[in-house]
């Protein structure tokens, strides 16, 4: 589960700003009605959902990019070599291009609560901490700074019992390769255990489900899938799966069972998945999903089996805008899909100001992005607004600019004629 991200200089972010998913203090009767959104862990509770609105280039994207650039890190640095430069740019203002970007997450995994983070430049890692919660009180599992000399013992410091021959990982880190990813490829258990939170449960995007996992997901939930692809396509009524055998041909580079170099031209057999829709204009005749629905069709089936598993399994997904082309009454079954999970996350960016909905949404799972003067984002909650009671409309009152979180726009086809007349 996820707690708390924190990130600075990345990008359009300049100082320090925050995600955080542990639930305010509410106790009104809304917030009351909307006991589904929450949950407890560890004796802490937790948000759902949280959706980030703002207008263009505010930084809600920067914020999908922090959190993706970080989680890359952990799972492919240690496969850098010296000499790697590092794929974003910070801030470019006020000397900030000079300056150390940092990353910080706090979550649980495992029922154990971590917090990691680290600091660099696009040349270098500077600093790395990881420090966990066996009990009440913060212990350290290691730090690493490495401006504190040249040794590897002066760097690194770890906390007593936890790593097997933690100097020898660190003997074979680089200044661009992160600590605790180099140690889960040396089979070091607990950084193990960060690695595949990192990779498994903590999901950016869309990735692509396949496999038999793919089919069972479909099967155990095909009514649910069904009802929302009629959200999007009122026509389908029914849908079905099927693994078949396709043949393909091999080239000579193939090598058989045998060991030997398949001939060229040589016939060989796949098993695929393939995804058949049914439609009421006629029951009989089937309709392969990849290559004979439409583009929108396949996309909210990719993104409905995604988030079956992530409700099946209490993962944390993070999408930028995850609402692109879908109707508001799918966008809100998505969001109740999450909130109808036990221990689901999801973390979205959107335009559909039809989601600000105070019966629907608790007032901290609303954040907003503006850009400031200088040009850099800061975020911030309509939890931070105590003058908004939860009888007001959110979506007007966000509209209207009560929020700041909106362009401000001086369009009419007079203005725009003006311009054009200028050219």
């Amino acid at each position: 589960m996820l707690l708390e991200m924190r990130f600075a200089n990345f990008f359009s972010i300049k100082e320090e700003v925050c995600i955080d998913f542990k639930a305010g203090n509410i106790k009104t009767v809304a917030a009351k009605n909307l006991a589904d959104n929450i949950f407890t862990v560890n004796e802490e509770t937790l948000l759902k959902v949280q959706g980030i609105y703002g207008p263009n280039a505010s930084g809600k994207s920067s914020i999908i990019k922090a959190a993706f650039f970080c989680r890359q890190l952990v799972i492919d640095s240690f496969q850098n070599n010296e000499g790697v430069v590092f794929s974003f740019i910070p801030f470019k203002f006020d000397g900030y291009y000079e300056k150390p970007s940092s990353f910080f997450i706090n979550f649980i995994t495992d029922g154990i609560e971590y917090e990691y983070s680290f600091t660099l430049t696009r040349n270098q890692i500077l600093t790395e901490e990881l420090y966990y919660y066996p009990g009440k009180r913060r212990a350290k599992i290691f730090t690493r700074d490495e401006s504190a000399g040249t040794k590897k013992s002066d760097i690194y410091s770890f906390g007593e019992g936890l790593f097997i021959k933690p100097l020898d990982v660190a003997q074979s880190t680089g200044k661009t390769t992160l600590f605790i990813s180099r140690a889960s490829q040396l089979d070091r258990e607990i950084a193990k255990k960060i690695y595949n939170y990192f990779r498994t449960e903590l999901l950016i995007g869309l990735p692509q489900l396949s496999g038999q996992y793919a089919v069972d997901l479909f099967n155990e939930n095909k009514k649910l899938i069904i009802e929302a692809l009629k959200m999007a396509d009122s026509d389908i009524t029914d849908m079905n799966v099927k693994v078949e055998s396709t043949p393909f041909i091999a080239d000579t580079f193939n090598i058989s069972r045998k060991g030997m170099p398949l001939s060229p031209n040589t016939i060989k057999t796949v098993e695929i998945i393939n995804f058949y829709t049914v439609h009421k204009r006629n029951p009989d005749i089937t309709f392969n999903l990849e290559g004979e629905e439409s583009a929108g069709t396949i996309q909210i089936f990719n993104l409905l089996l995604i988030l079956l598993d992530v409700c099946k399994n209490g993962k944390t997904l993070i999408l930028d805008e995850f609402d692109a082309s879908l109707h508001t009454e799918l966008a809100q079954f998505i969001l109740d899909l999450i909130n109808a999970s036990k221990s689901a996350q999801l973390l979205f960016t959107s335009h559909n100001t039809n989601l600000l909905d105070i019966k629907k949404m608790r007032r901290d799972q609303i954040l907003f992005t503006n850009k400031k003067e200088d040009g850099s984002t800061e975020v911030y909650s309509l939890f931070d607004f105590k003058d908004f009671r939860e009888n007001m409309d959110a979506e007007k009152c966000y509209l209207q600019g009560r929020f700041d979180a909106v362009p401000y726009i001086n369009s009419s086809v007079k203005t725009i004629k003006n311009l054009l007349e200028e050219n």
